[in-house]
């Protein structure tokens, strides 16, 4: 009796647990209801031109070109031509040295007329007369005469200064400085002093000569 009892439960058992695998495997379809609202209502989305409106909920957007607009000439550092300053600035200065050749009646190879600076008075019985080349040191020479008497008759410019010491007669002394050369940078150029036996300065000048041209200073002594 104890034994068909058991095998009745068993069975149940059995019945019971295979019911609930079968449960597990099989699934519900729920068949797909179409929504009226999405078929009769949807919404038909067309791109936005923009050439049409080219504003969104008050933002306004930007134009778009769909022509590029490319440059008709290429920017080339290779073509362009640009001055050269040292160029700029060498006229300039040779511009400035012609106006003060203009000035001083000087022509390209320095004054072709007689230059003279003026008379002078002194007490002093003699003077110091001194000269130097005021531009580069070239060659240029030069001839020293008092009163038509020469005193040198052919001195060489330099940077250092050359000179005499004149004993005055009463009356004028006419003093000329006569270019004899150019040397290889035009023209004769040269800076004289003229300082009386005190050292105190009497006249100073320059000449710019042409060849054979004289500049000229006259000492009375009172």
């Amino acid at each position: 009796m104890k034994i068909k009892l058991l095998f009745i439960l068993l069975f149940m058992l059995s019945f019971i647990i295979n019911a609930q695998i079968d449960s597990k495997k099989k699934s519900i379809v729920i068949p797909a209801i179409e929504s009226k609202k999405d078929s009769s209502n949807s919404l038909n989305l067309k791109p936005l031109n923009s050439k049409e409106n080219n504003s969104f909920s008050g933002i306004t957007m930007p134009k778009t070109n769909s022509d590029f607009n490319v440059p008709k000439k290429e920017f080339s550092m290779f073509g362009e031509t640009f001055g050269n300053p040292g160029e700029r600035y060498e006229k300039r200065l040779t511009k400035q040295i012609e106006s003060v050749k203009e000035e001083m009646y000087l022509g390209s190879k320095g004054s072709t007329t007689d230059q003279y600076f003026g008379d002078f008075k002194t007490k002093s019985k003699y003077v110091y007369v001194m000269y130097s080349d005021y531009g580069e040191q070239d060659g240029d020479y030069i001839n020293v005469s008092v009163n038509d008497e020469i005193i040198n008759p052919r001195v060489m410019l330099t940077n250092a200064s050359k000179g005499f010491k004149l004993d005055l007669k009463e009356g004028f002394n006419r003093i000329d400085f006569t270019a004899l050369s150019e040397g290889y940078l035009l023209p004769n150029t040269a800076y004289f002093r003229v300082v009386d036996e005190n050292q105190i300065e009497i006249t100073s000048n320059y000449w710019a000569l042409s060849v054979n041209v004289k500049a000229s200073i006259i000492i009375v002594k009172e």
